[in-house]
């Protein structure tokens, strides 16, 4: 760049100025904050605990970044590195080196002393304290392993900021190293900011309070977003980056680092504004005792009959609330002081919400219970949802349903739509990193080995232990999780770094499943859990027809080398947002819970056809057909998916050689197939209304049978023709996952849970078929190896024949649709995991009325009346002698079986 006189132009072409006023500006506010909390906790709280040692810790090492930002303004920070004097480079490469290693331990101490003082909300919520230890512990795990990253950027230590950096160093780009750890940073951030929600949202307060506490809180996410803003700075200097070093990958890239100075001056910037916003967010709650006392009326309003009146300067009192909302008696400081004396402080809750806070009043702020149904909060109070379920979901008819399974399918076309988006990114991938086949498929077989881990390890512990909704959150946030790591992979262009995010996406679709399959099965009458399970499944293929299509034609378009496939991460980032609010959403949704002795009521109903021994060979050992069932359920599972993704893989290159010249490309057959893939899910719905869903299974497979040996067969029939049965495998496979899932799961009872985990568990056949099927690629060709295809389908359909030919388990898993269908309850309509079969008038009454005295027995919550509509009806309440009589009334002649 040529220089003659300063201009326009040159006053332009230096950021310094606006560095340097931001950062001091920030440095100013930051420092007046952690004076005032100090002020308030020393002079007016009298006590100081531990995140206020670290918040004192973490402004001194923010002072200090923020320093060496401000001195490296005054030797060339801003300025583009040909305008720099040659003497100053040396210590423009120091203070960015200082302000680099800096940088982690301040965010560090700042989000331990937001945590610790978490960790004061509430001593009681042990799933919230265990949680904040969890993030606690990735944010200075996290934070350390990044700082001491930075302090070894170079080999050696001083070639990170010696002028000229020596010819033999070995550096890595600190700006690489920024983008890579941004998902820790975002995750934590996200963390803190939501956290502290359901304690908050449940807490009752005068409504000015409430505003204030909202308001407090949710300074983080500010925090956030500012965070966004500063990666998005960081990106465009590493994309500047990739442009400098594209001529010569080979060369070290410290060597290359001819503007630095000037693409990452903003990008220090934005990081001084995230960690001074983080110490102001980190002070502000600490500033109420101080802001009571001087500003009382910033916290009470006398004319609000919510908000406290006017309070005896000598003799103040905590007034709180009990579990059913309502005011307790006035309690004195005397009294108050020795109420937690064995605690021996006061928990920052009753810090937060008490209104007049001008000395310790040790008084435990109360919570109302998060699922109490005994109480109406009274006026202004902060509740959000009635979030005590009021009917088990294995209890509700077809209407009561209808809004928790709504909701519940949402999941379902989030996952779809997550495996679209991640078959076209891995796609685009291999295309810039020039990926082998075998990484291909280990990307491949990532993404469905995590379903074998998940499951069978926390998932199922998590399910058991906690339930439905603790699944949906739990496996939410892992998905979130596993979307922001496509951040450094695609910084990193790393295979490595690909394989981790792709399990871990992985991981949290398969959480999602163990419990999502079984909600929508369970969630209303059992006659009709296999047509809602293919409903909600039928969603969830929309979603894998959407993703490609919207993935190939507007955000993976130019997707093509390095500096694009970053631009890929704001697609991600979005997911990541949007999947953590939902999860959010989920805490607060009335979603219905059923537990395991629910289960194992209504199973008990039919247990001896669950329980009958058979053995699969004469004189082979004996086993209850249930477990027989689930046995073969989940082989034909893991065979089918396994199928399914050898299929998948190899859709694209089948096309090009079976039809040369087709006018249509392979990616609009394969939209074609995912579209007729989704409408067949939907069509088995409706079949389930006429045909026994193990017929519909067993004609499933033989049609996925037949059109794999006729693909198999290519070269003896036209293209088109091929193509067409390529197609139709798809269509065919579409609702064989929905009807082994909810086939599977009759009759487990107690066991339910754990049978949803092996099913699901069973899923990862897509990491096993497709490797398999690979050396037959390379050793006959493609349409031959579609003889694994029809093995592995045939092999799958063991199971339908199993149903077919076995009496005891047609008799298990049939169901009978009665009188009602749509409008009775499901005590009226089936039992779980079985149904009505018609028999004798009395022994069939019989029966019920046991069941009845039975269930009376074992719970004062299930009714003791067995209401059945039929020509009769079973009064379980009887007087004895009037009981034969009504029970011989009771004919099952009504009952109307399915055909076949």
């Amino acid at each position: 760049m040529s220089v003659t006189a300063p201009g326009p132009t040159d006053v332009d072409q230096n950021r310094g100025p606006v560095v340097l006023a931001v950062t001091i500006a920030f440095l100013a506010t930051s420092t007046a904050f952690v004076i005032l909390r100090l002020i308030s906790r020393i002079g007016v709280v009298k006590r100081v605990t531990w995140d206020d040692h670290f918040i004192v810790l973490a402004w001194f090492i923010s002072f200090g970044f923020s320093l060496s930002i401000l001195l490296g303004t005054q030797v060339g920070l801003g300025h583009h590195e040909d305008d720099v004097p040659v003497k100053d480079l040396e210590a423009l490469r120091k203070s960015e080196y200082v302000f680099s290693v800096l940088y982690n331990p301040a965010l560090m101490t700042t989000k331990t002393s937001i945590l610790l003082f978490y960790l004061t909300l509430s001593k009681n919520q042990q799933l919230f304290r265990w949680m904040t230890f969890a993030t606690l512990l990735v944010v200075n795990v996290g934070g350390l392993a990044l700082t001491i990253l930075n302090i070894l950027q170079c080999h050696a230590v001083s070639a990170a900021f010696a002028n000229p950096t020596p010819a033999t160093a070995k550096c890595t780009d600190i700006v690489t190293i920024y983008l890579s750890s941004s998902p820790v940073n975002i995750i934590t951030d996200l963390a803190i900011l939501f956290l502290p929600m359901p304690i908050l949202t449940s807490m009752r307060l005068p409504r000015k309070q409430k505003i204030i506490l909202i308001i407090t809180f949710s300074f983080g996410a500010f925090v956030a977003v500012v965070d966004v803003i500063r990666i998005a700075y960081l990106q465009a200097a590493f994309q500047v980056r990739l442009r400098e070093i594209g001529t010569d990958p080979a060369a070290s890239k410290i060597n290359q680092q001819d503007d630095f100075s000037w693409y990452a001056s903003l990008s220090f910037m934005w990081s001084a504004i995230e960690v001074h916003v983080g110490i102001l967010c980190a002070c502000v709650p600490s500033l109420k005792p101080l802001a009571s006392k001087i500003l009382p009326s910033i916290l009470r309003d006398t004319s609000d009959p919510n908000d406290l009146s006017d309070i005896d300067k000598e003799e103040r009192i905590s007034t709180h609330f009990d579990s059913q909302g309502q005011r307790s008696p006035p309690v004195s400081p005397r009294y108050a002081a020795n109420m937690d004396h064995e605690s021996g402080d006061m928990g920052m809750m009753d810090f937060l919400t008490t209104p007049d806070m001008t000395e310790p009043i040790r008084s435990p702020t109360t919570i109302a219970p998060r699922n109490s149904t005994k109480s109406r909060p009274r006026a202004g109070s902060l509740t959000f949802f009635d979030l005590k379920s009021k009917k088990s979901m294995v209890k509700m008819t077809n209407k009561e349903s209808y809004a928790p399974l709504a909701l519940v399918t949402i999941l379902f076309f989030l996952w779809g739509f997550a495996y679209g988006l991640l078959a076209i990114l891995n796609a685009q991938f291999q295309l810039v990193v020039h990926m082998t086949t075998g990484q291909s498929l280990g990307l491949h077989a990532a993404y469905f080995g995590a379903y074998f881990v998940g499951p069978l390890t926390f998932g199922q512990y998590i399910f058991k232990k906690y339930g439905f909704r603790a699944c949906f959150i739990v496996g939410l946030c892992i998905y979130g999780c596993g979307t922001l790591i496509f951040w450094p992979s695609a910084v990193l262009t790393s295979f490595p770094a690909f394989l981790i995010s792709n399990f871990i996406v992985g991981l949290g679709v398969s959480i999602l499943e163990i419990a999502g399959n079984p909600f929508v099965i369970l969630c209303g009458p059992p006659e009709h859990a296999e047509t809602r399970l293919n409903l909600s499944q039928g969603v969830q293929a929309i979603g894998s027809v959407i993703s490609p299509i919207l993935a190939q034609k507007v955000l993976f378009k130019s997707v093509n080398d390095g500096p694009s496939l970053i631009d890929v991460q704001w697609t991600y980032l979005g997911i990541a947002l949007f999947v953590v609010l939902l999860a959010l959403a989920f805490y607060y949704m009335p979603i219905p819970e059923a537990s395991d002795e629910d289960f194992e009521e209504i199973a008990e109903r039919r247990r001896p056809t669950n329980h009958k021994l058979v053995s699969l060979f004469p004189g082979g050992f004996k086993v209850p057909i249930v477990y027989l069932t689930l046995s073969l359920a989940i082989f034909s599972q893991f065979c089918y998916v396994g199928g399914q993704e050898a299929v998948a893989g190899v859709f694209l290159q089948y096309i090009p050689i079976v039809q040369p010249n087709s006018a249509m490309t392979p990616f609009n057959y394969q939209a074609i197939a995912h579209t007729t893939f989704a409408l067949g899910r939907f069509l088995t719905a409706a079949l389930g209304f006429f045909i026994r869903p193990r017929w519909i299974l067993l004609t499933l497979y033989i049609g996925c049978i037949v059109t794999s040996a006729l693909a198999m067969s290519a070269p003896a029939i036209s293209g088109t023709t091929a193509s067409t049965m390529l197609v139709l495998i798809l269509t065919f496979e579409s609702g064989i996952f929905s009807l082994v899932f909810a086939i599977g799961l009759r009759g487990l009872g107690a066991y339910t849970k754990t049978g949803s985990a092996f099913l699901t568990a069973a899923t990862s056949g897509g990491a096993i078929w497709p490797v398999i099927m690979n050396p037959v690629i390379e050793a006959r060709g493609l349409q031959y190896s579609f003889c694994v295809v029809v093995a592995v389908f045939a092999a799958g359909s063991v199971f339908p024949v199993y149903l077919t030919l076995c009496e005891p388990a047609k008799q298990q898993v049939d169901p009978v649709k009665g009188a009602g269908v749509f409008g009775a309850s499901a005590d009226n309509s089936a039992v779980l995991n079985g149904d009505r079969r018609p028999g004798s008038p009395m022994k069939t009454a019989r029966r019920r009325f046991s069941e009845a005295l039975r269930r009376k027995k074992r719970s004062s919550d299930v009714p003791g009346v067995e209401h059945i509509e039929s020509n009769g009806r079973v009064d379980a309440n009887a007087d004895s002698d009037g009981h034969a009589r009504r029970l011989n009334t009771l004919v099952d002649k009504d009952m109307e079986i399915w055909p076949g």
